[in-house]
């Protein structure tokens, strides 16, 4: 990493210089359509260095007085620095930043450590006996490396009972306060800039003006001492700095169930060593583990659609009578031992599984500049041939074909036959790694109802046999 610090002894910039993260960012889906029919042959430079912190942004480091007149002071007094440039190849180095004020003396005594963190103690040492030493502190705004609209961008705060609270962007509307907090992190999609501390934290967070974005200081009052980080979300590396901070990577409601799905990614992907082929044994798993439910209401599905000629009899026969038909319907379905729910309910208890896994290769840091195959560099990013798209659209109509259809009207069936275009473009601009998943799911899928088909079929052709040989 690079850090700057200015006059003001606020961390300015934080840059990032690893490969990973200094790939291309997504050019969009005009600019790869361009690429790909031969438009634009300029190649894409990579990034020297990524820059995570917003240059107008409130900064981490920077300190606000609680009297008027001295903050005034602070912020036209500058900083001294103990040295200029900090190389951090042979270890943790310090650096202290020194504001002299004329009622108190401000030091910043930092520890910069090449995983990213540092230490941070401040010493407030007044001048005079009635100087006022109350003041906050901030971890800065949060990082805009990622502009992602559809991830939760704002501030998280993990108190010392492993619960999170959660400001978004655009939410608060007057300042608030908090007791009790473990940390205190600013982030977007895959950044964060936080304090953290294993001594309880009181949290004021303020409300920008103009965008209702939040704003969060710790409320201090003389000497403190923190711990600092600023960079990716990534959950190994933010566990081996403290275990409280994998709490910064969260997923939304569902994130109870969306971490032991990136745990298992994660175990996955120690054996195989690419995050690509993680993604397609954790759909593997997944559907092993799912298969029952599947089977169940496939064969449900089977046994629907064999009573769809009997269904449509019951419906011309009992068009102008409604209570009629349901008896009759339930009727038919009690005798022949079909549920007329028994597809649905499996599918609805697979959702919560589907949007976890959905939830967890949508923000995982991990994927990013992570390559699959010869034509995938980056499974963050969409697929720049589109290559992926299309066989996720060939293989849900495959599947469509495949699974029995009890859908009698003419238009629903149109609809439903057009599904695979439409999940093909809404898909097209998408993470490779979510449309490999689905991808993989679905040829899965295909495989799986195949062979339900062939069990069934060879069930039904046995009963047949059976019914002859009694006659």
């Amino acid at each position: 990493m690079e850090i700057e610090i200015d006059h003001l002894g606020r961390i300015a910039q934080m840059y990032l210089k690893d490969k990973k993260f200094t790939t291309h960012k997504d050019e969009g889906f005009l600019e790869h359509a361009k690429r790909l029919v031969g438009l634009s042959k300029q190649p894409l430079e990579p990034l020297s260095k990524l820059p995570l912190l917003g240059p107008d942004a409130l900064k981490p480091l920077e300190i606000r007085f609680v009297d008027s007149q001295l903050n005034q002071e602070a912020f036209k007094t500058p900083y001294s620095a103990s040295i200029s440039d900090l190389n951090l190849e042979k270890g943790a180095q310090n650096l202290t930043l020194t504001q002299e004020l004329s009622s108190v003396v401000v030091k910043k005594i930092l520890t910069f450590h090449a995983n990213l963190s540092y230490d941070l103690k401040l010493e407030i040492t007044p001048k005079t006996p009635n100087a006022n030493s109350t003041y906050l502190l901030s971890n800065g705004s949060r990082p805009v490396a990622d502009a992602d609209g559809y991830a939760f961008h704002g501030v998280l705060l993990g108190t010392l009972d492993q619960k999170i609270d959660k400001i978004e962007d655009g939410d608060i509307k007057q300042a608030k306060s908090f007791s009790h907090i473990a940390f205190v992190a600013s982030v977007d999609r895959y950044y964060t800039t936080l304090f953290f501390s294993n001594t309880p934290l009181e949290i004021i967070i303020d409300s920008q003006a103009g965008t209702k974005n939040p704003l969060p200081f710790i409320s201090l009052k003389g000497d403190a001492n923190l711990h600092g980080y600023i960079g990716p979300k990534d959950y190994r590396h933010l566990e081996t700095i403290a275990p409280m901070l994998t709490d910064v990577v969260e997923y939304g409601m569902i994130t109870f169930f969306a971490r032991p799905v990136f745990l298992l990614l994660d175990f996955l992907h120690t054996y195989t060593h690419n995050w690509g082929w993680a993604i397609i044994l954790l759909t593997l798993v997944v559907r092993i583990i799912l298969y029952p439910l599947s089977y169940k209401g496939m064969v449900s599905m089977q046994k629907l659609k064999d009573l769809t000629p009997k269904m449509k009899e019951l419906q011309e026969k009992y068009k102008s009578d409604p209570q009629k038909l349901q008896m009759h319907m339930m009727q038919l379905y009690k005798k022949h031992g079909a549920n007329p729910l028994g597809g649905c309910l499996p599918l609805i208890l697979q959702i919560p599984v589907f949007f976890a896994i959905y939830r967890v290769l949508y923000n995982a840091v991990e994927l990013k500049s992570a390559g699959w195959m010869f034509w995938i560099h980056d499974l963050s990013l969409m697929d720049p041939y589109f290559i992926l798209p299309l066989l996720m659209g060939i293989s849900m109509y495959l599947q469509q074909a495949l699974t029995p259809n009890t859908i009698t009207d003419p238009t629903q069936a149109k609809i439903f036959k057009m599904l695979p275009v439409f999940f093909t473009i809404f898909l097209i601009t998408f993470p490779a790694g979510l449309v490999l998943y689905w991808t993989v799911n679905n040829v899965f899928s295909i495989l799986q109802q195949w062979l339900i088909n062939q069990v069934l079929e060879q069930k039904k052709s046995k009963e047949i046999q059976e019914h002859r040989h009694k006659s």
